[in-house]
């Protein structure tokens, strides 16, 4: 393997480790204040964070450019595919709506600004003040940058397998 695949595979590893760990914080903060509610918590937030504890350890352990960091590049096309069902997931909560979504005001932005300690009906989202709105997008958006990440990644590797696999004729 080339010395600039391998440059490019430990950054494309140190991207996904970062967006892994900004998504994993963003939605752990939000699990934190719903379990300080006492309410029930959305699977698919479980779901998000246990994709995201996965991915950083994977980071971590196939961080450095050894060669069994690249022999593992078929777990970069599951973690792929796992990061996009994630954001999938995640965008059918809000759709195209995101801040002014029904589930935002009511879920994330609710207990993200801890509104909940109020004892208000909330009716939208300037009753909430917008709290968490960046936090939602941010969350939304690393979970796609980290699966495009893992996609380059695990292409990367199977461009430097054919290019340098034997050719027989």
């Amino acid at each position: 393997m080339s010395a600039v695949a391998r440059t490019l595979h430990v950054l494309l590893r140190i991207g996904e480790f970062a967006s892994s760990v900004i998504v994993l914080g963003l939605v752990s903060r939000v699990l934190y204040m719903v379990g300080q509610a006492n309410a029930s918590t959305d699977s698919r937030l479980i779901y998000t964070t246990v994709i995201a504890s996965i991915s950083t350890i994977f980071s971590i352990i196939f961080g450095l450019p050894l060669l069994y960091a690249f022999i593992a590049f078929p777990m970069d096309f599951i973690l792929f595919i796992l990061w996009l069902v994630a954001f999938c997931l995640m965008e059918t909560l809000t759709g195209i709506h995101t801040c002014n979504a029904f589930w935002y005001w009511n879920y994330w932005g609710f207990y993200w600004g801890g509104i909940w300690r109020r004892n208000i009906v909330v009716h939208g989202p300037a009753d909430i003040g917008w709290a968490g709105c960046s936090s939602w997008k941010s969350v939304l958006a690393f979970s796609f940058i980290v699966s495009m990440t893992y996609l380059l990644s695990a292409c990367l590797v199977v461009v430097q397998v054919y290019k340098y696999a034997p050719r027989t004729r």
